[in-house]
């Protein structure tokens, strides 16, 4: 059986970052009294993550079967912007995530399972017949809708906060700029 750190619900679900941008990790912290569980994951992760979490929710409040009151954007009252709480402990980097809606708790559901080489498959295996191993820990959050539009909007926030893109291929910019390949190898320069 897994160990699974259950948040049902959280006090505070957040995505926050610890670095300076160009060298940041990623963290999703849950928070439920005392009790405070922090899984590291990439930048892409969180942005999908956030994404998937917005496109539900948009389609849940089309969906004239859902009860529950979907909010169109994030309630003033549970805007966070505060940092990441300390200490942060890694607890598992996240391999695969889940997103769903339980209909009956009326909640967003997100699954982080620890990212194992055993759960990677190689494209040879694709047509195969394969087993998941079983995760040794869940990290599972359950969400009001409200709570889900603040983790979203949160979120965006902490993805924007990173070094600006170039106009030209969409590579980071560093403080220094950087040879951009759309440009032939010249040397972009941030404004």
């Amino acid at each position: 059986m897994p160990v699974v750190h259950r948040f049902d619900p959280p006090e505070r679900f957040v995505a926050g970052t610890v670095g300076e941008p160009g060298a940041r990790t990623f963290f999703l912290q849950a928070r439920e009294g005392a009790r405070m569980v922090s899984v590291a994951l990439e930048k892409q992760q969180v942005e999908a993550l956030a994404e998937r979490m917005d496109e539900l929710l948009d389609e849940l409040m089309n969906d004239s079967r859902v009860r529950a009151v979907i909010p169109a954007v994030a309630p003033l009252a549970s805007e966070d912007g505060a940092p990441l709480e300390q200490p942060i402990e890694e607890e598992f980097r996240a391999g695969t995530m889940t997103l769903s809606w339980d209909p009956d708790d009326e909640r967003i559901v997100v699954e982080v399972f620890p990212y194992t080489e055993a759960a990677v498959v190689d494209p040879a295996q694709v047509g195969e017949d394969l087993t998941e191993p079983e995760p040794e820990e869940v990290f599972l959050v359950r969400l009001s809708a409200s709570a889900a539009r603040a983790f979203v909007k949160r979120a965006e926030l902490v993805i924007g906060a990173g070094r600006p893109s170039c106009p030209f291929c969409g590579h980071p910019i560093d403080p220094d700029g950087h040879l951009c390949v759309r440009a032939n190898g010249f040397r972009r320069r941030s404004a």
